[in-house]
């Protein structure tokens, strides 16, 4: 009777074993559920620069904040020869707080004596990131020419050194010759952090910033572009885009 018993616990012990090595067999087999908000909050993009870097190309700048009667700008560029693919890209600049200064747009090949373009700009009506695409002006960027760009605000007509100055230089390369990763050329979450790791930094921006326009309140792209406004030094930029995200309705 005892050696019956001894073997009916035995037997249920090992059933016991068996059924709980089945279940996490069965629970290990089971697709990850993914959390909402996941897919979004992905790895940041990372920016490669080019290998041959130009130091202090980026002009002005400096957020030092907005008490100020005049507002603080600042271009979008790393403080090299930023590149990219497009005969007329996207240029990106930062405005701190409406203003009634006349603001200029110039750029100009840097061999040459005269600015390619030069002339005013609306004003924009609310702070924040700011666009300036080159086909508004039929202006088409040569392959492996440099050109610089400036946006400036001019406090006194009369006295341009006081003009508040910002820029930075851009060059177009062609992808096939430039760098070995070619660019993705449509604008979508996928080619944000594919051509910033190629090293075209104007496109890079351009598509996340147009991709913010149409999603102002999607956290996960303001992150990602307050993320590469870090890695070229433009903290002050990226705090107040962090600080822009519209906090979700509930």
């Amino acid at each position: 009777m005892r050696s019956l018993t001894v073997s009916l616990l035995t037997a249920l012990i090992l059933s016991m074993g068996l059924f709980g090595l089945a279940t996490t067999l069965v629970v290990a087999d089971q697709p990850a559920v993914s959390q909402p908000g996941l897919e979004l909050d992905g790895p940041i993009p990372l920016y490669n620069p080019p290998k041959k870097l130009t130091p202090r190309a980026r002009v002005g700048g400096g957020l030092r904040g907005a008490d100020g009667d005049d507002p603080v700008l600042e271009a979008l560029v790393p403080d090299h020869v930023g590149l990219t693919f497009k005969k007329t890209p996207i240029l990106n600049w930062f405005l701190s707080k409406p203003t009634t200064y006349p603001l200029k747009f110039t750029i100009s090949d840097i061999g040459a004596t005269k600015p390619l373009h030069e002339g005013l700009i609306p004003t924009p009506v609310l702070a924040g990131i700011q666009s300036l695409d080159l086909n508004d002006w039929n202006i088409t960027l040569e392959p492996d020419v440099q050109y610089r760009w400036y946006v400036s605000a001019i406090r006194d007509s009369e006295a341009p050194s006081k003009d508040i100055v910002v820029g930075g230089m851009i060059e177009r390369c062609e992808f096939n010759e430039c760098l070995v990763l070619r660019p993705i050329l449509t604008c979508d979450r996928q080619s944000v952090p594919w051509n910033a790791k190629s090293g075209f930094w104007y496109d890079a921006m351009a598509c996340l910033c147009e991709l913010i326009n149409v999603n102002p309140s999607d956290q996960s792209l303001r992150r990602d572009r307050a993320a590469l406004l870090n890695q070229i030094g433009l903290s002050g930029v990226a705090q107040w885009d962090l600080q822009s995200i519209q906090t979700p309705a509930r």
